[in-house]
């Protein structure tokens, strides 16, 4: 058995999201890249691009990782490209996306000979939590005035809205892209392709999947557009686990166990959301408080109930720990970073990489 703690990437379970992603190119037309903000573990790359198009960035290092280890086209996107990094962008992609009018001028002539885009806004979002709310009050996701982007659409050749988030329902998406051609349809038709950006739970259980190919395709058709999509999330989702070990227990009014992890340096989102992990089965009769080793009061898993007593030295599985926590994974309190593993498609499990103290020594100075 591994050390613990380690994410464990299940590539079996892993296919499964590939597969649909797959469906949903043939049947729509439309095209998946991987958003790397939320998954970059590039050991799985190998599986992905067989399945993907290609990769979608928030910055350089990203843009470059997906050039680097990825097959297929490499999107380009950032907030704000600095000067002394725009050179760099450029050459390691295919297209790049402006998330500002004033952004794209400032390099206009530097991507002159780019596929370009432009981030486009459209207030509206299905985010439950204005933390990740791209159509936010006073947000600075995009352009939003049809007028303004009139004055470069000579200049671009597309669009990307993203404002889905955590979307699992179809009638919701649906809705939205109906407002999105109400407000900017008649950009969009002197356009050649538009990312409807991720977000878009399309690989969960029971969506529609073939209402969401004909609503592509049909958008597809009607503005004579490429339409990419940029899972995250769908491409990942219950493919992972936090692998952890019970290094203590004690009781302050619950039942506390304590694992050699902690959710503010391994799973982040867990307290930026205040949400708690996932774990199954949690049905048994003995329920515990599990919580992270470091010194943090909130750090805690969530509560869960086990068919047995937990003691020192029992293994836990921490599900969905795919997005948002290897890209967001940190150093807090020096606690071991998780190793990453790889159960490959004829189950043998491959540890792809661990860390120690001299990757914490040198992430300072």
């Amino acid at each position: 058995m591994l050390q613990t703690p380690y994410y464990l990437i299940d590539k079996a379970k892993l296919l499964k999201n590939l597969e649909k992603i797959a469906y949903v190119r043939k049947h729509s037309g439309a095209k998946s890249l991987l958003a790397l903000k939320c998954f970059a573990t590039w050991s799985v790359f190998d599986l992905m691009q067989e399945y993907m198009d290609g990769t979608t960035s928030s910055s350089l290092y990203e843009v470059r990782l997906g050039k680097e280890k990825f097959a297929g086209e490499t999107h380009a996107y950032s907030v704000a490209y600095a000067d002394n990094e725009i050179e760099e962008v450029l050459a390691h992609s295919d297209k790049i996306i402006f998330n500002t009018i004033g952004q794209f001028e400032r390099f206009k002539e530097a991507s002159q000979d780019k596929t370009r885009g432009l981030r486009v806004n459209p207030q509206v979002s299905t985010s439950e939590f204005i933390i990740a709310d791209p159509a936010r009050p006073f947000s600075r996701l995009g352009e939003w005035d049809p007028k303004r982007i009139e004055s470069v659409i000579d200049d671009i050749s597309g669009f990307m809205f993203h404002n889905n988030c955590e979307n699992n329902n179809f009638d919701r998406f649906d809705e939205m892209l109906t407002l999105i051609e109400e407000r900017f349809g008649y950009l969009i038709e002197k356009m050649q392709w538009i990312s409807l950006g991720g977000g878009i739970h399309f690989t969960g259980e029971g969506y529609p999947i073939d209402q969401f190919c004909a609503r592509l395709k049909a958008f597809s058709e009607k503005y004579g557009v490429q339409v990419y999509l940029e899972p995250g999330e769908a491409s990942i989702t219950k493919s992972t686990t936090l692998e952890v070990t019970v290094l203590d227990t004690l009781y302050n009014g619950k039942n506390l166990a304590i694992v050699d992890s902690s959710i503010e340096a391994h799973m982040l989102d867990l307290l930026i959301y205040r949400e708690n992990a996932r774990m199954t089965p949690c049905d048994g009769d003995h329920e515990y408080m599990i919580c992270g080793k470091s010194c943090l009061a909130g750090d805690i898993f969530g509560e869960f109930k086990f068919n047995h007593e937990l003691k020192v030295g029992d293994r836990i599985s921490i599900e969905d720990a795919a997005g948002y926590t290897m890209v967001k994974k940190n150093w807090f309190n020096g606690v071991k970073m998780p190793s990453i593993a790889v159960k490959q498609l004829d189950g043998t499990i491959e540890l792809v990489r661990e860390f120690d103290y001299d990757d914490f020594m040198h992430n300072l100075s």
